[in-house]
């Protein structure tokens, strides 16, 4: 079949670039050449998938304004003081015997700030971890915290990209989806927590027990009070480091927290994301300027270029953000995009959807949903092109209105969102965990993010169950009121063949 070939050919080079360290943008382009090559073998006009492409990139403008945006934040924080600030007062809270909860507690705050996985990865998470195995604490669990908080935010924070990215597909309010997906998350996070203090309990006994859980850990290994209490004098050292190198670095005056609340102040007032960011930029060139003395030069190269300090240990936890960071996050929505507008005229996922809506029949738009994703994340390898692939392939599951269009948001967020860092050769959950010299076995330990879609298709398989009873039990006090059964148009395709239509 030439359609599963051409996919595979795209998958092929998709993983060759993941093996290898490459960009992932060329092996993208590859994609464009694959399927139009598809389309001119199907006899479609080049000149017309090339402008169904373009309109599709075109209607992606408003999410890369947004990343623009974006890019210019987070930069602007880093340059402020403002991650500084909330890093250097929150690692005072951490201690031996809960670090492991509050680094998934810390990561998943930082995340709904900054709204980046990587970006809190690489400066909360990597400070997380170092804290918690100089306390001894088991390198797979802590991992598996600080990689599921990271990705709360990345879910449901207002300026996050993926969250942004799932609103321009569905056309849906932002601010009510992110309601509904505190609602959804609220069991899986709760359990997760639940997890990590039960794993810190067990940590702290076996250490007190002198069995060495923390198998890295000299103290442990010991087993001795001396080791233990060294393991907490430790702590205590490199938290009074932290907070002293970020304040040797900057001025850690409380204007430089403005920013951030801003953030949480006007998304609580639901106002317009660009406006929110834009408030919360101005912000930022203030406190760069009126409080850590920034030239107006440098000002307007970091926004270009990213903050980067001239202290390396500052460096290796701040640097990063401007719009060059963002770059390869545009150029993927907007190559993704083409590919939206050349499947719609090559029909070249026709099979393919048809499949998956009879797979929604038998286990809802959710279950379908999920399972849909679970398999583009495996292919994609990233979790930009795994949304919008999943978008793609299950728009038939969910109709055109307002309410069909925000259930589809909700569960394209709790599904191709968190799986797309499950899956082991993914740079969603391979990038943050390489950052923070976590094991790939973190994964295993990342609870709410298989927590959040198993709770989903548990959920959904109670109400189609329910709705069944119930429409049962209906019709046999209602015998008058039953539907007659009506053959479905995809059963009919399995029996007598898809037969594509003149021209596709």
């Amino acid at each position: 079949m030439l359609e599963a070939g051409t996919m595979l050919l795209f998958c092929a080079v998709l993983f060759a670039s993941v093996a290898l360290g490459w960009s992932i943008i060329p092996a993208l382009f590859v994609g464009v050449l694959l399927f139009m090559g598809y389309g001119l073998v199907r006899r479609c006009s080049l000149r017309a998938m090339a402008s169904r492409a373009a309109g599709s990139v075109r209607s992606a403008g408003t999410v890369v304004v947004a990343f623009v945006l974006i890019g210019v934040l987070t930069s602007l924080w880093r340059a402020s003081g403002t991650i500084a600030f909330i890093v250097a007062h929150s690692t005072a809270v951490i201690h031996a015997a809960t670090v492991i909860p509050l680094s998934f507690l810390l990561c998943s705050a930082m995340s709904v700030l900054v709204g980046s996985s990587f970006a809190s990865a690489a400066t909360m998470g990597t400070i997380c971890m170092s804290l918690g195995l100089s306390m001894q604490a088991n390198p797979v669990m802590l991992g598996g915290a600080i990689l599921a908080g990271v990705y709360v935010g990345d879910r449901c924070s207002p300026v996050s990209t993926s969250a942004l990215l799932v609103k321009q597909l569905t056309h849906t309010n932002l601010f009510n989806t992110i309601a509904r997906m505190l609602r959804t998350g609220a069991v899986p996070f709760v359990l997760g927590c639940v997890v990590y203090v039960a794993a810190a309990v067990v940590e702290w006994l076996c250490a007190s027990g002198g069995s060495g859980f923390g198998a890295a850990s000299a103290a442990a290994t010991a087993g001795s009070a001396g080791s233990a209490r060294a393991a907490v004098s430790t702590n205590a050292s490199s938290i009074t480091d932290i907070g002293g190198l970020f304040s040797s670095a900057f001025d850690l005056h409380w204007l430089t927290l403005v920013p951030a609340l801003l953030v949480i102040v006007l998304a609580l007032l639901r106002v317009d994301v660009r406006l929110l960011m834009l408030a919360s930029i101005a912000a930022s060139v203030a406190v760069c300027v009126g409080v850590q003395h920034m030239e107006w030069a440098e000002l307007l190269r970091l926004l270009i270029f990213g903050y980067h300090a001239q202290n390396p240990q500052v460096a290796a936890l701040l640097d990063g953000g401007g719009i060059l960071s963002m770059l390869t996050v545009m150029a993927t929505v907007c190559i993704s995009s083409a590919y939206a507008g050349i499947f719609a005229e090559t029909r070249m996922l026709a099979r393919l959807q048809q499949v998956i809506e009879m797979l929604g029949h038998r286990l809802g738009a959710c279950g379908a949903t999920m399972i849909t994703a679970t398999c583009a994340a495996a292919l994609a390898c990233n979790q930009t092109l795994t949304i919008m692939l999943t978008h793609q392939l299950c728009g038939g599951l969910y109709g055109d209105d307002e309410s069909e269009r925000s259930a589809q948001a909700i569960d394209l967020e709790d599904s191709a969102v968190v799986i797309a860092p499950l899956i082991p050769w993914s740079i969603a959950g391979a990038v943050p965990l390489a950052t923070i010299n976590a094991p790939t076995l973190s994964l295993a330990a990342a609870t709410f993010l298989y927590l959040l879609p198993l709770s989903r298709m548990l959920a959904s398989a109670v109400r189609r169950r329910s709705g069944f009873r119930t429409r049962h039990r209906s019709q046999n006090q209602n015998p008058g009121l039953a539907i007659p059964h009506r053959p479905k148009p995809m059963l009919h395709m399995f029996a007598h063949g898809f037969h594509p239509k003149s021209g596709d």
